[in-house]
């Protein structure tokens, strides 16, 4: 799941943009020591070269995952520079499952430039997410920290992946499925966004030293925002400004997908949650007029309202997982002020 990334502050700009600095090159040395042809798709998804293998320079990514790591270490007391091959390892394993992503959904676009799997066809792209895994794994197992903090963190990003994995199967699940759950709905989203933020916040804990109370704490952090982050993203998928957001308004009604809200205002019991059950019922992608009115119907229901008002719960719980690590405001500042960048964006 990619995030997108809010106005914000200054200060907040200038810290993702000194943490990607950091990041980028050993995610870069990382993906050179691949073999070809892999090499060459890898490099052309984080637009490094273009379909012929040409040098570009076309943009990585925002670098957001790799940054609340590093953020994390130094909001318990450790240097950002030891956690960097934690936070290459997340960005590894977030371009994984975007190249795998993009052939699941049939995606052809991405950053602005084509996808990997729509250049050079879908078992290639399917082979260069494998070796960004791999190379994932390799980078924490050969990290300078201790032998067995790198146990630790191994096992905390295998544990963000297999969520991860489980949540994406969810969500290609649901598409098939008449009637979804709310709790079912939620669990996806902790699965398919918020397992890598929480694993992120985790390895950037672990890789400086912390405490085990530490390390949960800001673990809770990172579930609790990419909850918030699902749930804004959700939202502004039905009512945002596509203009400020980059994000097609009603694309998820369009295809049926049922997003947050759109479960809520399902499982609501009103009469406008039983319309819009009827309007999904169908099949194909609905058409503007019926977009239109499956936004007014998930408002109806109630959906709207409980997407509001679940996101601004799940931000108060992120905030307090912070106070139980023992973290100010001031040793937290980094983190929250991340965080801020990819939940409180433009409608």
């Amino acid at each position: 799941m990619t995030l997108a990334l809010a106005p914000g502050t200054t200060e907040a700009w200038d810290l993702l943009r000194r943490y990607r600095l950091l990041t980028g090159p050993r995610v870069r040395l990382a993906v050179d020591g691949l073999a070809e042809p892999v090499r060459t798709v890898a490099l052309f998804h984080f637009g490094w070269c273009d379909e012929n293998g040409r040098p570009a320079d076309d943009g990585w990514g925002k670098g957001v995952r790799g940054a609340l790591v590093l953020a994390a270490a130094q909001a318990v007391g450790g240097p950002a520079d030891q956690a960097l091959s934690s936070a290459a390892a997340v960005e590894l394993v977030h371009n994984f499952s975007l190249l795998h992503d993009d052939v699941m959904d049939g995606d052809r676009m991405r950053r602005g430039r084509r996808t990997a799997w729509s250049v050079f066809g879908e078992a290639q792209a399917v082979l260069a997410g494998d070796a960004l895994l791999a190379l994932a794994l390799d980078t924490l197992a050969s990290a300078p920290p201790p032998p067995a903090v790198n146990s630790a963190a191994t096992r905390e990003l295998c544990r963000a992946l297999l969520e991860l994995v489980t949540g994406q199967g969810h969500d290609l699940a649901f598409e098939r499925r008449g009637r979804v759950g709310l709790d079912e709905c939620l669990a996806m989203a902790a699965g398919k966004t918020a397992s890598l933020l929480a694993g992120a916040c985790a390895l950037g804990a672990l890789s400086a030293g912390a405490a085990p109370h530490q390390v949960a704490g800001v673990r809770g952090f990172g579930h609790h925002l990419g909850l918030v982050f699902q749930l804004v993203d959700d939202l502004l998928g039905i009512w945002g400004d596509s203009r400020s957001t980059g994000k097609v308004t009603g694309g998820d009604l369009r295809r049926r997908k049922k997003s947050l809200p759109v479960v809520a205002a399902l499982n609501s019991g009103s009469e406008a949650g039983r319309r819009l059950a009827d309007l999904y019922g169908g099949a194909g992608p609905l058409d503007e007029d019926q977009v239109a009115r499956a936004a007014l119907l998930v408002e109806e229901a109630g959906g709207r309202d409980w997407a509001e008002r679940e996101a601004a719960r799940r931000w108060e719980h992120a905030v307090e997982q912070l106070s139980r690590a023992g973290l100010g405001a001031e040793a937290a500042r980094g983190l929250l002020a991340l965080a801020g960048l990819v939940t409180r964006r433009d409608r």
